[in-house]
């Protein structure tokens, strides 16, 4: 989509509770599971999983950080749409609950049979959410000096 500002691709950022985001964007960076990703407008289409970690949107009026839990990014022709495990905006996130988040899993990661692997995945998966909510909100304090 063409507009006085440039070029523009529809984005939709949808929980499984609730529709977080819907609107054009310039750009979007996420946290992939193989790496981050940039989707500009034109980006050929795409699926691929996502990481807990930040969801960067370039608008026409600024940006925006989300933290997503985790979930899918689907890149099509005309828009990007993400289905996230859970999302939250900056002000839903706690720098020192995820800080506390954090030191348990890795406290409960060093006391782990790895060989018990079920517990060792959950407990691993709560550490990658906390460790993602910090780069979330490392990004925010980055972008915005918050």
């Amino acid at each position: 989509m063409n507009n006085a500002s440039g070029k523009t691709i529809k984005c939709f950022i949808t929980s499984l509770r609730e529709e977080i985001y819907s609107g054009d964007i310039k750009e979007l960076v996420a946290t992939g599971v193989g790496g981050e990703l940039g989707i500009l407008p034109g980006h050929a289409p795409l699926l691929t999983e996502l990481s807990p970690g930040p969801i960067q949107l370039r608008k026409l009026d600024g940006e925006e950080i989300f933290y997503i839990k985790g979930g899918f990014l689907e890149v099509q022709p005309d828009s990007v749409h993400i289905l996230a495990d859970d999302a939250l905006r900056e002000e839903g996130l706690s720098a020192e609950a995820a800080e506390k988040a954090r030191q348990e899993a890795e406290e409960e990661l060093a006391e782990k049979d790895k060989t018990a692997s079920l517990e060792y995945a959950m407990t691993r998966a709560k550490m990658l959410e906390a460790v993602g909510q910090l780069k979330t909100l490392r990004r925010i304090k980055e972008k915005y000096g918050k």
